[in-house]
């Protein structure tokens, strides 16, 4: 308990609060990452190292990497939060109530993921505040997390010193994160002929009947306990009095093994395919044939990390340390984490203690960012 004694509960708290109220909708993460390079300037941070990102995100900035010298004998570390913010995320007003807090209710509250940027800020202070011995560290700040992992898949890895980090980016508290889906990203065009569907229906090909015909064939929704897929959107079609020339539905497949994921795909896609390669004209007066295009695009890799990985043991040291009960868990979704585990960076998510995220009934205690904080400090040391 002695390292939660040397946090400053209210400064972190004032600075939890200061992060929530500046703006930082993806793609506009500038005023944000000009706010942590001053706080982190302000503890005596040499100007962060910015990537070339921008180019690739369109975002007002690249990812930063802030680099801090500690104990050559100890195995460096980074740690990883995101910028960016989700709508509606403008003039956020933080309210707090008995040391929980939210937005006034018609934003977000930004604790996802600026209850892990505050936490960070607050451990360096207390590493230079109680002069505390600490491996050397990296703060790594992407952008556009929320719309892609954008700023993640334009980074590259080599830039980093350490090699392996946690994101601190998960809902709830007392849990890590050492597993998570790959994730394809489906785009299906399908192309008809258009007609005037009163006058002269037998010359068109109806666009929106193939893809139904296609979508009742394709698997959907649980596959098994690691593997889904969903189609979430479907547009088409121009008017009510023309044979649907065009559709484009938009999906995804996700799974915890690549090759179910890669089985899943081809499934989706042979579905599809049968479709087109079958249809025939009933009265032979269509002008035209059916066409397919089926784009699929890695969306992100599978996450994999096992309790005997160093990263893990790490925490589970120091979660014991500062007497924080860590549970080992699997998710369903994506984040950074996935595309640095995919590229050699063994990275572990740790919950920052924020709920009901991507609303506006999202909070975040001080308590869980207290403890967030003696986690991290009890980690450097280690």
């Amino acid at each position: 308990m002695q390292l939660q004694k040397m946090i400053n509960r209210e400064r972190l708290a004032q600075t939890f609060i200061r992060l929530c109220e500046t703006d930082s909708p993806s793609r506009k993460e500038g005023q944000m990452a000009a706010l942590v390079t001053e706080m982190l300037g302000d503890l005596g941070a040499e100007p962060p190292f910015e990537d070339d990102s921008a180019t690739e995100t369109g975002s007002e900035c690249g990812n930063l990497i802030f680099r801090f010298v500690g104990d050559p004998n100890l195995e460096p570390l980074f740690f990883n939060c995101h910028l960016d913010t989700v709508e509606p995320c403008t003039g956020i007003k933080v309210v707090r109530k008995d040391d929980i807090f939210t937005s006034l209710g018609e934003t977000i509250l930004g604790s996802d993921d600026k209850s892990g940027i505050a936490a960070m800020i607050e451990t360096l202070t207390v590493l230079q505040e109680k002069k505390l011995s600490h491996a050397p560290l990296e703060f790594l700040f992407t952008t556009c997390e929320e719309i892609g992992l954008l700023g993640a898949k334009a980074f590259k890895p080599e830039q980093l010193q350490a090699r392996m980090g946690y994101a601190l980016d998960s809902t709830g508290f007392g849990r890590v994160i050492i597993g998570a889906p790959a994730c394809n990203r489906l785009r299906i065009t399908i192309k008809g002929v258009a007609a005037h569907a009163g006058l002269h229906p037998e010359q068109g090909i109806n666009a929106i009947t193939l893809a139904g015909k296609a979508l009742a064939m394709a698997p959907c929704g649980r596959i098994d306990e690691e593997t889904t897929a969903n189609f979430g959107t479907l547009q088409g079609g121009a008017a009510s009095n023309i044979v649907a020339e065009e559709v484009v539905i938009e999906g995804e497949v996700r799974s915890h093994s690549p090759e179910k994921l890669d089985q899943l795909t081809a499934e989706i896609k042979q579905a599809f395919s049968l479709v087109i390669e079958e249809w025939n004209d009933p009265v032979g007066e269509a002008r035209g044939l059916p066409e397919l295009n089926f784009q699929v695009d890695e969306d992100f890799p599978v996450m994999q990390l096992a309790p005997e990985d160093a990263v893990i043991q790490r925490l589970d040291v120091a979660a014991a340390r500062v007497g924080i009960p860590m549970q080992h868990e699997v998710a369903g979704g994506g984040s950074d984490a996935n595309i640095f585990n995919g590229r050699g960076l063994p990275t572990a998510i740790i919950a920052t203690g924020m709920t009901h995220v991507h609303s506006t009934a999202e909070q975040v205690s001080l308590e869980d960012m207290t403890n967030l904080t003696a986690l991290l400090l009890a980690l450097v040391g280690s």
